[in-house]
């Protein structure tokens, strides 16, 4: 026996399609809710909702299974199925991770969950500790980024479908590698979803890029929240999960007395000492609010951490040759770096050109493993107009100087896929509509977003075009290639010291001092033991060594170091470790 439920508010009339019958429901109920238990529908039975008389069916907005598509029927699918061999794993904390982004579809030629089993290996050779997955929600088409999901708790069934993420995750699980999972709740795709059929899940009474808002607030919101939470749980429960990644939470529109993000960490919580296992949820944030990584405790919203896109944007415009534009030209000084690593945001109640406004307000004491640092993800690789690789757009060297400044950061590290390779593919923004409509519509509003930016609407890649989507697969035989597997044994080596290192896995702010000369183009990081040194200088420059210092690694070849000193050419940076007997043994001087 199953039983059929589903929210409908407003409406007067119910029915569930099970095969080709269809069968009145009970309801609703004071909140709105419509129940059938139906004896002969057990797993794999399909089934569609018929509202108000309606003569089409439509999915159900909490299916687990839509094994055809967003627009075909869902179809019963048992959780406890499953045969998990992971009981004695257990995750890491998140302040002693290297986090690994990437996208189904594209890490490997097949693009499932499946094929990503057989590279587990070569992240754990890496030092990875979390592997964070792209959206993989059902989302409508054959490929795209995920962040236009519909089926929120169905998984997308090219990728392989609801046992194929167990089988990911089980075998992540068994190589003692931590998964998260980006989920966006902060909008619906345009194509295939369905939940206004059903109930006020998004309201016009606020605005966002995608439209109208999700119902945090208003009428019914407790629901649409309670779908939300529902979702968020089911993951880190039923697919064992270690923890989320929330797309945008900036989005959110929420002036509740709790607010949503709250109401998640709080039964986050009580969900991980349930099931007595690590949870965790990052945001995407870009309000420079503290207040979302502070405990409950303290008045915050208990968050564990977000991703740091001042880090990213100061890192990146000091690397970068091309005139800051956007975003980034309220960056592009040495300067804002050094107050990235020494203070977590740049813009902490400051002025922002960009902006034109007043923004963000200082982290405070919270600890800097409380945010995620990078210069690669799917965004800042994606949403530039051809999707270039750092390694493109700033020199293999330069590239190489900020792989060692974000994982010798304060920061928790993250990278994306390919990044440790300096791969040759791009990651270029792709979709897949069904309506040719909206296909027609996404291509041309790709092409006059970065029109506005100068580049020719010929170079703009179509993001509805498989080639696009193709383009934008990894290259594993490039490992071994010359410069590649250079790359790689650079990445290797620097996480290998991170984790080998006390001093740079403290995360308490006051433990990075930056030291840097705005005119010579060079700058020091030191955290307690260690020191990276680079210059990006036209000339070469000469740091001293203290007695009992010495270089442990060197992005090129031909830096030269003595007893007095090293002596940095352009476009390089040096490691350099002090001995010192005196020091405590957390690695603090």
């Amino acid at each position: 026996m199953h039983q059929f439920e589903i929210w409908a508010p407003s409406a007067t009339k119910m029915a569930v399609k099970i095969n080709s019958s269809v069968m009145p429901m009970h309801g609703p109920d004071d909140e709105g809710w419509w129940r059938l238990d139906a004896k002969k529908a057990g797993p794999g039975t399909d089934f569609a909702y018929l509202v108000d008389g309606d003569d089409a069916a439509y999915p159900d907005p909490r299916s687990l299974w839509q094994p055809n598509g967003v627009h075909g029927p869902s179809r019963v699918y048992d959780q406890q199925a499953f045969a998990w061999t992971d009981a004695k794993f257990s995750a890491p904390p998140l302040a002693s991770s290297i986090i690994y982004e990437l996208h189904i579809g594209t890490f490997t030629p097949e693009g499932t969950f499946d094929a990503a089993i057989g590279k587990l290996d070569h992240l754990v050779d890496l030092g990875v500790t979390h592997v964070e997955l792209m959206p993989v929600a059902s989302f409508p088409g054959h490929h795209g980024w995920g962040y236009d999901g519909v089926a929120l708790f169905a998984v997308q069934e090219g990728y392989g479908g609801p046992d194929g993420l167990k089988r990911f995750v089980d075998a992540a699980h068994q190589k003692g590698r931590a998964v998260l999972l980006d989920v966006v709740y902060n909008h619906f795709g345009p194509v295939g979803n369905y939940t206004g059929k059903f109930g006020p899940y998004l309201v016009d009474t606020h605005h966002t890029p995608w439209g109208g808002a999700v119902n945090l607030e208003g009428q019914w919101a407790h629901q649409v929240r309670r779908f939300f939470c529902d979702n968020a749980l089911m993951w880190m429960r039923d697919f064992h999960v270690d923890g989320l990644r929330l797309d945008a939470v900036h989005a959110y529109i929420d002036r509740s007395a709790i607010h949503f993000l709250e109401q998640l960490a709080a039964e986050t919580k009580v969900l991980e000492a349930t099931l007595g296992r690590r949870l965790v949820l990052i945001a995407e944030s870009d309000l420079n609010d503290p207040q979302i990584v502070t405990p409950r405790e303290a008045g915050g919203y208990g968050i564990d951490a977000q991703w740091n896109d001042d880090f990213h944007h100061a890192l990146f415009a000091v690397l970068t040759p091309e005139p800051p534009g956007g975003y980034y030209s309220d960056f592009g000084k040495l300067s804002q770096l050094a107050k990235a690593l020494e203070e977590t945001f740049v813009y902490a109640g400051t002025y922002s050109k960009y902006r034109k406004r007043a923004h963000g307000r200082p982290a405070g004491a919270l600890s800097q493993h409380r945010f995620v640092g990078y210069i690669q993800n799917h965004d800042q690789v994606g949403n530039r107009a051809v999707g270039e690789r750092l390694q493109v757009s700033v020199g293999f060297d330069r590239a190489k100087i900020a792989a060692a400044i974000v994982l010798l950061s304060p920061f928790v590290p993250m990278i994306f896929q390919g990044e440790e390779w300096a791969a040759s593919s791009p990651f270029q923004y792709f979709a897949d509509h069904e309506d040719p409509e909206m296909a027609r519509q996404v291509s041309e509003g790709r092409k006059k977003e970065f029109e506005a930016f100068g580049w020719s609407p010929d170079c703009i890649p179509d993001p509805e075009k498989r080639e696009t989507f193709e383009r934008s697969r990894l290259k594993w035989d490039e490992l071994n290639q010359a410069q590649h597997a250079e790359m790689l044994a650079w990445y290797r080596d620097l996480i290998r010291l991170r984790r080998a290192t006390p001093s740079l896995n403290d995360g308490d702010p006051g433990n990075t001092s930056v030291k840097y000369d705005s005119a010579e183009k060079w700058l020091s990081m030191e955290r307690g033991t260690i020191t990276a040194a680079c210059n990006l200088g036209e000339h070469a420059h000469r740091f001293p060594l203290c007695e009992g210092a010495s270089v442990v690694l060197q992005s090129r070849r031909d830096i030269a170091a003595d007893k007095g000193g090293v002596n940095l050419p352009p476009d390089t940076i040096a490691v350099i470790k002090r001995v010192d007997p005196t020091s405590a043994h957390h690695g603090r001087s």
